[in-house]
């Protein structure tokens, strides 16, 4: 069983930046690859950003390419999401999520766990 915890929330002027950080415990961290969705009110969860098992292969959103860079630290079991150029319709919570694979995936049923979710705001 994985336990995933977020931090890092917050509310934001649009232009600011915010960095999520995602603690992992239990498995093997570094064997799993790591993401970031999000869901605004009244709308599904939605793919933000993966990371493989090793930190060398990155996929974006188009929403979020150029703004947002996650990374991982294998030897803090973290992942980090860095945003910046924030927008109001960045406002959403965002969710840890682990795939128990080396590779990742931008589908929701595809996740083996996730994260409480923790709630980013950015006004105009």
């Amino acid at each position: 069983q994985v336990q995933l915890v977020e931090s890092g929330g917050g509310l934001v002027q649009a232009g600011g930046s915010l960095r999520l950080s995602c603690a992992a415990s239990g498995g093997t961290f570094s064997s799993y690859a790591m993401g970031w969705f999000r869901q605004a009110p009244g709308k599904e969860r939605e793919f933000v950003a993966s990371i493989n098992w090793s930190g060398g292969i990155t996929y974006y959103a188009i929403s979020v390419k150029g703004r947002f860079t996650i990374s991982r630290d294998n030897a803090k079991n973290t992942v980090y999401l860095q945003m910046n150029s924030l927008k109001p319709e960045d406002t959403a919570v965002y969710y840890c999520a682990c795939r128990r694979t080396l590779t990742t995936s931008s589908k929701p049923n595809d996740i083996d766990y996730w994260g409480q979710g923790t709630q980013v705001a950015v006004s105009e």
